[in-house]
């Protein structure tokens, strides 16, 4: 047995850890081909990125999303691409976003700055928007890694964006909206104010919260 096979997850033990739950979420990239995508890809190490995209792009269209659907931003690294993400999905176009670039230890200053902003707004924009921005940056020590990634095939990691990209949108057609917030602050104070003139039959001054 090798490590892959100790965390390659098991749809059967799955279905019957699901079987003692009130309820089980969960989407099949297939079911959200009718939705809008967005690819912003890195001009920065674009051998790999091109790459990345092309596999992105044959996983949309293997799930039989069709062509213009998918649009494309190019951005100049993986540093811009937080930013990117964020007009896309501010936008509501689209029902999810991908990003794709390559940041490579041999091949990029300050690799451990550019990589962990790039991954840290990336995950902000998801969740200040509540849209699906996938994470399909590579960050590897050389070349060789980066190619070994990026290799046409369903193991390609822009693919594998992608189809997480799918699998996403269709989830968060299928999940609990979040609940409207519970008014606070000065917006509160008046509901309570008012509250308090309609029991009492006579107008609250202005600032008063009930007390003395």
């Amino acid at each position: 047995m090798t490590s892959s096979d100790i965390t390659r997850f098991d749809p059967e033990r799955a279905g019957t850890l699901g079987a003692l739950a009130g309820a089980v979420l969960e989407a099949h990239p297939a079911g959200a081909t009718d939705g809008s995508y967005a690819v912003a890809c890195s001009r920065f190490n674009g051998g790999i990125t091109l790459r990345l995209l092309q596999g992105a792009l044959d996983c949309f269209a293997h799930f039989g999303v069709p062509r213009g659907r998918v649009e494309i931003m190019w951005v100049p690294g993986a540093f811009e691409l937080p930013l990117a993400a964020s007009r896309l999905a501010r936008s509501r176009a689209y029902d999810a976003v991908v990003c794709l670039g390559a940041v490579i230890r041999g091949e990029t200053a300050h690799f451990e700055l550019v990589a962990g902003e790039c991954a840290r707004g990336i995950a902000q924009v998801t969740l200040d928007t509540g849209v699906p921005v996938v994470f399909g940056v590579l960050t590897t020590e050389d070349v060789p890694q980066a190619l070994e990634r990026c290799a046409p095939g369903e193991a390609n990691k822009g693919y594998e964006a992608a189809m997480s990209a799918l699998e996403m949108a269709g989830l968060m057609r299928i999940a609990p909206r979040p609940a409207a917030r519970e008014p606070t602050g000065p917006v509160l104070e008046a509901g309570v104010a008012s509250g308090l003139a309609s029991r009492s039959g006579h107008d609250v001054p202005s600032g008063s919260r009930g007390g003395a």
